[in-house]
């Protein structure tokens, strides 16, 4: 009960800032969004043995969030002067060896990994209205959700089992036919410019990604020890716990969103 109480309050919380915010304002709780997530990341990186330069490595990430979101910014320059930057960090700090390539792999990530996607969702909101990024989101939640269920029903096989023991094959496939159906049916009104063909596709490419990226996360939680990324959420874990499909999932869907639509 407590998992489904505070799903729907985060999920109607995410609904109407998308509904509800312009471009801005939306950016504005995208970045909030990205700094929760990127000191949970930090957090798993440090149980990693990895340091990353906390103010340093979250600004090149909210940096690189709101380079996305804007139209022509130079999202480029943004993330060479995060290579630039975090480098002369890590070489600063005087680690050598593995270590070092540690360090900064762990830093360098956190742009791309968090920066990037946050951004993309707001910058489709700006290139193709409100109802795009919420279609995404909406997505990606009935395939989570499908997951959890139709695993706990019906799972059997192990889907891989060495990252996440508790997802299951027959939890993938509710998660893909729930997820794909959701973008294809609400698409009709909330993509209407792209095909039946089109939607099906992109939808069956989210709900893949979004399975991917939770694998991800779930596979550096696991190297650091943790069962959730933090308890922020009640019964849900962290915040990277919540976003770690549609991180994933969302460049993706902008690039179809900007280019095929």
């Amino acid at each position: 009960m407590q998992r489904v109480l505070s799903g729907a309050v985060l999920g109607a919380a995410v609904g109407a800032a998308i509904w509800f915010l312009g471009p801005i304002p939306l950016l504005a709780v995208a970045e909030g969004v990205l700094l929760l997530a990127f000191l949970e990341y930090a957090a798993l990186a440090e149980r990693l043995q990895a340091r990353v330069p906390k103010i340093a490595t979250g600004a090149a990430a909210m940096l690189t969030c709101a380079a996305m979101a804007s139209p022509g910014a130079p999202v480029h320059v943004v993330l060479m002067a995060a290579v630039l930057g975090l480098g002369a960090l890590v070489v600063g700090s005087g680690r050598v060896g593995v270590d070092a390539l540690h360090d900064v792999s762990a830093s360098l990530l956190a742009p791309l990994y968090l920066g990037l996607p946050l951004g993309a969702l707001v910058a489709t909101h700006e290139a193709a209205g409100r109802e795009a990024p919420l279609l995404l989101v909406l997505t990606v939640v009935v395939s989570d959700s499908a997951q959890y269920y139709c695993g706990r029903a019906f799972g059997r096989r192990p889907l891989a089992p060495a990252i996440s023991p508790n997802k299951t094959v027959e939890g993938a496939l509710g998660g893909v036919i729930l997820g794909t159906a959701t973008l294809v049916l609400v698409g009709q009104w909330w993509l209407p410019s792209m095909g039946f063909l089109w939607r099906a596709g992109l939808g069956l490419a989210i709900v893949a990604l979004g399975i991917i990226g939770d694998l991800f996360e779930s596979l550096i939680k696991r190297g650091a020890g943790v069962k959730d990324a933090s308890s922020l959420i009640p019964g849900h874990g962290g915040m990277l716990d919540r976003i770690d499909a549609l991180l994933f999932a969302a460049p993706v869907y902008y690039l179809f969103v900007k280019y095929v639509r």
